[in-house]
């Protein structure tokens, strides 16, 4: 079975373009970018992942002299730097490394201390699924992750402050209806608090077409073992390649004022349907659909696989798990957005700007009710909503990790 070009397909099946959305706001700001990072310092904190691993490549085009990666994920630490060794003409640094370590540890502060300043600092290590939300343990991981090492990391970066710092969110924190969304928009509030004091930007964007983790990557890996595919289809979104999600990012932290909100400017039109992405995906395999009624048929016919299968075994369903939205959005009515600096960039220029005390307040309400023998998803639910006025935590009993 040979497995379609995924990078080909993204630009002819998903996004529909050929070159990358932001190139133009690029060579319209070449100048001020290569202003700003050639022979500066750079730390990428979450550099492994799809999103920070592709920041990295763009920012590496404009030739910094000092290039940090810290992630968690050691093995994809080892695969982003066998990726830039192996690539004909890639530019890398003299001073380069790589730190298999966690932001919020107190190894990480000691490397940032003794080792910075940096001129850019980027941080893309987040929990991004709605897959993460099932029970109060696996939320308080992610508030922990989302919220309160990012506020820890910012009264670190008040010490020896970058130039740029940029944070990534996600479109879901926009009128958010999962805790995940629910965090990112917490985030943006606590590094929105800080945004007088430090240069912060952040972003928020589509889906990364086949990104790490994600539903489309997924399919690779099915195919690869001969699983059956189970795919949603009656959910559309907004996507960017792998390439323009770390350009946006880039544009964002580099040409952004402090508190800005950055998003791709993007029609409903252009939105796609997981489904018809799927259909596609094996239509350019030349390999026709067996449309299955249940995962247990899907399952089943998936053992009768072979090498050069003459159709292939999918459940579609229709979404029923807690926390999915049928749609995406960038900004609230209430958000006052630029549509004119650049090309392909909105900007909400409004964000909420709390005190630095009253996002402590936020914080310290969380951690009481999770140290608390009462924390339960349902309470930590209700906490975010008195938090956060938009949320409205859309709650089914069921989770992504009971579908295949």
């Amino acid at each position: 079975m040979n497995i379609i070009n995924v990078s080909d397909f993204i630009k002819r099946r998903i996004i529909d373009r050929k070159e990358s959305l932001f190139q133009k706001d690029i060579e319209n700001n070449k100048g001020q970018l290569s202003k700003e990072i050639k022979n500066k310092s750079v730390l990428v904190i979450g550099g492994a992942g799809t999103i920070g691993s592709s920041f990295v490549k763009a920012v590496l085009k404009f030739k910094p002299s000092k290039l940090y990666i810290v992630d968690t994920n050691e093995n994809g630490l080892t695969e982003i730097t066998r990726d830039l060794r192996s690539t004909l003409g890639q530019y890398i640094p003299e001073d380069f490394k790589t730190y298999p370590m966690n932001f919020g540890d107190k190894v990480f502060s000691k490397m940032y201390l003794n080792e910075g300043p940096f001129d850019i600092v980027a941080n893309f290590a987040a929990h991004k699924h709605v897959r993460s939300e099932k029970d109060h343990y696996s939320i308080e991981a992610m508030i922990d992750n989302n919220v309160f090492k990012a506020k820890r990391f910012l009264d670190l970066l008040l010490e020896h402050p970058p130039k740029h710092f940029f944070c990534v969110s996600t479109d879901k924190a926009a009128n958010p209806v999962n805790v995940m969304g629910a965090s990112k928009k917490l985030m943006e509030e606590t590094i929105m608090a800080y945004s007088n004091q430090l240069k912060i930007t952040t972003a928020r964007f589509a889906n990364v077409a086949f990104s790490n983790g994600s539903l489309l990557d997924g399919y690779i890996s099915r195919l690869l073992k001969k699983q059956p595919i189970s795919c949603p289809s009656d959910v559309k979104r907004f996507f960017v390649s792998p390439e323009e999600s770390g350009q946006i990012c880039m544009l964002a932290c580099v040409l952004g004022i402090s508190g800005d909100i950055f998003f791709p400017k993007l029609e409903e039109k252009e939105m796609v349907n997981f489904k018809h992405i799927t259909e596609d995906f094996f239509k350019d395999m030349d390999i026709p659909i067996d449309y299955c009624q249940t995962p247990e048929e899907a399952k089943e016919k998936a053992t009768h696989l072979t090498e050069n299968p003459v159709s292939y075994p999918i459940y579609f369903f229709d979404t029923d798990t807690s926390g999915e939205k049928l749609y995406e959005e960038f900004y609230t009515d209430k958000d006052i957005v630029d549509l004119e600096s650049f090309e392909s960039l909105g900007v909400v220029k409004n964000a909420i700007r709390p005190n630095i005390s009253e996002i402590e307040k936020s914080i310290n309400k969380l951690n009481l009710l999770m140290e608390s023998n009462q924390s339960s998803k349902a309470a930590i639910v209700n906490v975010l909503n008195d938090l956060i006025p938009d949320f409205q935590h859309i709650e089914t009993g069921k989770s992504l990790d009971q579908k295949m």
